[in-house]
């Protein structure tokens, strides 16, 4: 059995260090090149995609206001609520949050301030939340997401993936924003453009 040399006695090389002088560039990460999407592109380029990019969440104990906070740190308009235990429980948006009647409905109901109202107050619960399977959308169309969201009227999807437990678990979402922005279509000029209901008419010129 060969002899394993003494830690001391191990030999290690000093590098030769360069000058910097003459060095003048500094790299910097390659550009995302922009693919073009259309109704016929793959329904997962629009995912974001929670096994990538960290999810924005908020606690349910935070107020109205860390929660605006945080969404506009972010720079996200729908934040994943979690509980104590790191459970997902429900969803809050932008627009529940600055002019919604959840926070004067529950103002009302619990006698509080708006400051004091929480985000388990007025999310909208997990329960009342329409999902998609991963597994649907990898086979999937934009077209097939404009139809589908079209129906049900959301302006979010979550989709979801089986868990370790014989469950199922948030993979990602896609947004009514990203799809409009992927096709071009601007979400406020025209105002018809501002619903998936509207998307294929402003992108096709005709309704779906």
């Amino acid at each position: 059995m060969a002899n394993t040399p003494h830690p001391s006695k191990i030999h290690f090389t000093t590098l030769t260090l360069d000058s910097l002088d003459g060095v003048n560039g500094i790299v910097h990460p390659k550009a995302d090149v922009t693919q073009t999407v259309t109704l016929d592109s793959a329904a997962v380029l629009l995912l974001t995609d929670f096994s990538v990019s960290q999810p924005h969440t908020v606690s349910t104990s935070s107020s109205v206001a860390q929660a605006l906070d945080t969404m506009k740190q972010a720079g996200v308009r729908l934040l994943m609520a979690i509980n104590a235990h790191g459970d997902f429980t429900g969803v809050i948006n932008a627009q529940e949050l600055i002019g919604g009647r959840r926070v004067t409905l529950a103002m009302q109901k619990h006698r509080i301030d708006r400051d004091e109202v929480t985000i388990e107050m007025i999310q909208t619960p997990r329960s009342e939340l329409h999902s998609l399977a991963y597994t649907r959308i990898s086979h999937a169309s934009v077209g097939d997401l404009v139809e589908t969201l079209k129906s049900s009227g959301d302006q979010h999807l979550l989709i979801t993936e089986p868990d370790d437990e014989g469950g199922a678990r948030l993979r990602g979402l896609i947004s009514a924003s990203d799809i409009s922005r992927s096709l071009g279509v601007d979400l406020d000029h025209p105002p018809e453009a501002r619903t998936f209901a509207s998307i294929c008419q402003v992108v096709r010129g005709h309704e779906l």
